[in-house]
């Protein structure tokens, strides 16, 4: 395993021309879409046509061959357009990117990443994730009964749920003094509802609702994986390596985004010193959000998930969202007084920004984590 087998292996389609129109068409209704909390579920329709939905599928299987770096530039450039939508889709794209990770780098699990990938790219099944509101600690009940489980949960964040297809979650059994269980969960199963629950700040597009699960059958050979409860675990080093680079990508788009319609605002009005000040202070917080970021890409593309890559990738991940709401804030203080108008647009992604505080790991554990790592102590229980 090194690491150039990802950073040798080309895309097959151009995905930064497809990103930028897609984003071009995604943006006429962005405010729309804001304005009424509704789902962006016509971009949902222009991504499968587009080949973003399984652009992550190894070229193997019928995809789009990108890799993790290629996936973050897609979804950046995205964000430029509608950040809602760039959101949504990253919690597909990152449960797409996992198992092609897998089926790339463990040939042994091939058996089991294989069919799901192939199923992506003939079908464009879109992929939900309950991971940011389970995280390493779980949520829901798994009942074992005969053949398998029987679960009851309330999923929360399930960003993209109106269009899903299916749900990568976990619940939680009493084997063994508390067992999580991970495996998919098809929405259209008569016992999964999604509630509506997403009315927010910002990102309200992204259709982030509640699922119900109410004793739905898993049986037991769809158990993907078996882990003990509130102990990290390979499969969340593996996750939370390849998962937030993508993730964050959308946030570092919403920055630059605003950047550039302050800086179209702000050549608009006499030159100043004041003017000159906030811009350069804008342009050095987007400058260290894009050197956090690329650093977690790099992390990510070692190739070698564990506690300390999970440690660098989520430094990463704490620097691109301080800088990246840093970045908005001044942007706000840049445009003046015509950016606190709803048609400048800046408002709203000042209220997208803001999301970007509440993904795993926020600050405090971050800190406890890396400086658990620098000490030599034990990480198994910070999350």
């Amino acid at each position: 395993m090194t690491e150039i087998e990802t950073l040798d292996r080309p895309a097959t389609r151009d995905f930064t021309a497809i990103a930028e129109d897609f984003a071009a068409s995604c943006g006429k209704h962005a405010m729309a879409r804001d304005d009424d909390d509704s789902f962006v579920a016509e971009n949902y329709r222009r991504a499968k046509e587009a080949g973003l939905i399984d652009a992550g599928v190894p070229a193997e299987l019928g995809g789009g061959g990108a890799d993790v770096r290629a996936l973050c530039d897609m979804l950046r450039r995205v964000a430029h357009g509608c950040s809602s939508t760039a959101l949504a889709l990253s919690m597909h794209t990152h449960q797409v990117a996992f198992p092609a990770w897998r089926w790339h780098h463990q040939q042994a699990t091939r058996d089991k990443t294989e069919p799901l990938l192939k199923r992506i790219a003939a079908e464009k099944l879109v992929l939900l994730s309950s991971g940011g509101g389970d995280w390493i600690g779980g949520s829901g009940k798994a009942e074992p009964v005969e053949g398998g489980y029987r679960i009851t949960a309330r999923k929360m964040f399930v960003s993209g749920a109106p269009a899903g297809d299916l749900l990568m979650t976990s619940a939680i059994s009493p084997e063994e003094g508390g067992t999580i269980l991970h495996f998919p969960c098809p929405m259209a199963a008569p016992e999964v509802s999604v509630l509506d629950t997403w009315h927010t700040l910002g990102m309200r597009g992204t259709g982030s609702h509640d699922v119900m699960i109410e004793g739905l059958f898993v049986p037991a050979e769809k158990v993907a994986v078996k882990r003990p409860q509130g102990r990290w675990h390979p499969i969340f080093f593996m996750l939370g390596t390849i998962a937030f680079p993508i993730i964050y990508a959308v946030y570092l788009g919403v920055a630059e985004r605003a950047r550039d319609l302050a800086v179209e605002i702000a050549t608009r009005r006499p030159a100043s010193r004041l003017l000159r000040d906030r811009a350069g202070r804008m342009e050095t917080a987007l400058c260290n959000a894009r050197l956090a970021h690329a650093h977690m890409v790099a992390t990510c593309e070692l190739n070698a998930p564990g506690a300390k890559t999970v440690g660098q990738v989520m430094t990463g991940r704490r620097l691109v969202e301080e800088n990246a709401i840093r970045t908005v804030e001044l942007a706000m203080e840049l445009a003046g007084g015509a950016g606190f108008y709803r048609k400048a647009e800046l408002e709203r992604l000042f209220r997208d920004i803001q999301a970007a505080r509440y993904h795993p790991l926020q600050k405090e554990i971050q800190s406890e984590y890396v400086g658990a790592l620098a000490l030599g102590q034990s990480i198994d229980e910070i999350f």
